[in-house]
């Protein structure tokens, strides 16, 4: 899919075509929509065609007056919504700034850019590129913090279940939770080395009010990424937690069915002696002659499995 956009009276509009000074946004493009836009924006291809690649790591890079930057974005995985559950990977995004147009590539549609796109973002003036793409690297920043506050939102929740559960559901969770916080970190590293090398301003020209934008993104970046740090932390104490919480409760539940299965040996046994056959002459079970024997013996099972199991739960062996 290949969309154009350009700032038209302070608003940004979708177009038809190319032309200078727009945006042109591609989401999972086909070869012939690559070789299209590369040459319409006079680019080389690799440099549209790099994003494409799932396990690319961000990197900035020049070449001929255009500039080729990969950054990671974060994505909602799409088993995880259907799961009810809110689970975060990463993948990149290719920025191309070529001499009349930027050029952004993605294998997924993003949240990001589609604000954008709905005019969302105010100030957006596609023309200016430097500042166009430091407003994307500023919106992506912020959608990581954002993200990040969801996970925080999801640990605590499942952190109100831990204490009363003995399932695996809680734990597996938190796995996931865990396994999108390393994704974050390892991303966001990548792009805080990214933004630093274009601070610098040896690969892209700045001027002073996009260095601003710029530095904005990066204080957000440095931020997502000691609250990913924090939260990878905490979210391993409670899986560690949670996991010694889960096995605690196991116990106890083994300790009330063991208490159980000894209280009610004690009348299974009393009831299996009385079964037994005697033969004439020997001595027999006792009360087996008398009308109110088989009373007894009842009243007998209970109050010795009552003392048995007022024993048990004060013993320090199943405590």
């Amino acid at each position: 899919m290949v969309e154009f956009f350009k700032t038209i009276d302070g608003r940004i509009t979708e177009i038809n075509e190319f032309s200078e000074g727009c945006w042109v946004n591609m989401v999972h493009p086909s070869s012939d929509e690559l070789a299209q836009i590369a040459k319409a924006a006079e680019v080389e291809e690799e440099f549209v065609r790099a994003a494409l690649d799932p396990e690319e790591s961000s990197r900035v890079d020049t070449e001929d007056e255009q500039l080729l930057m990969i950054v990671d974005i974060p994505m909602v995985e799409k088993s995880s919504v259907e799961d009810g559950g809110q689970l975060f990977s990463t993948i990149p995004m290719g920025i191309v700034v070529a001499k009349s147009a930027v050029i952004t590539v993605c294998l997924e549609d993003s949240i990001i850019l589609r604000s954008i796109a709905e005019g969302a973002v105010k100030g957006v003036h596609t023309a200016l590129r430097t500042r166009f793409v430091f407003q994307i690297l500023l919106r992506i920043a912020g959608r990581f913090l954002k993200n990040l506050r969801m996970i925080e939102r999801d640990f605590t929740r499942i952190e109100k279940r831990l204490y009363d559960s003995l399932k695996n559901e809680e734990l597996i969770q938190l796995l996931g939770l865990s396994k999108s916080l390393v994704y974050f970190s390892s991303s966001l590293k990548g792009n805080e080395v990214t933004m630093e090398k274009v601070l610098r301003g040896r690969v892209l020209k700045l001027y002073e009010d996009d260095r601003d934008i710029l530095e904005d993104a990066l204080i957000e970046v440095r931020q997502a990424i000691e609250m990913a740090n924090i939260y990878s932390g905490v979210l391993a104490n409670m899986t560690d937690a949670f996991a010694s919480i889960v096995s605690n409760n196991l116990n106890n539940v083994m300790r009330i069915f063991t208490i159980i299965s000894i209280t009610l040996s004690i009348p299974t046994l009393i009831f299996s002696m009385y079964g037994m056959n005697f033969v004439p002459g020997q001595l027999g079970m006792p009360f087996t002659g008398k009308t109110w024997g088989f009373t007894l013996i009842i009243v007998i099972s209970v109050v010795l499995s009552a003392v048995v199991a007022w024993f048990l739960t004060r013993s320090r062996m199943f405590k």
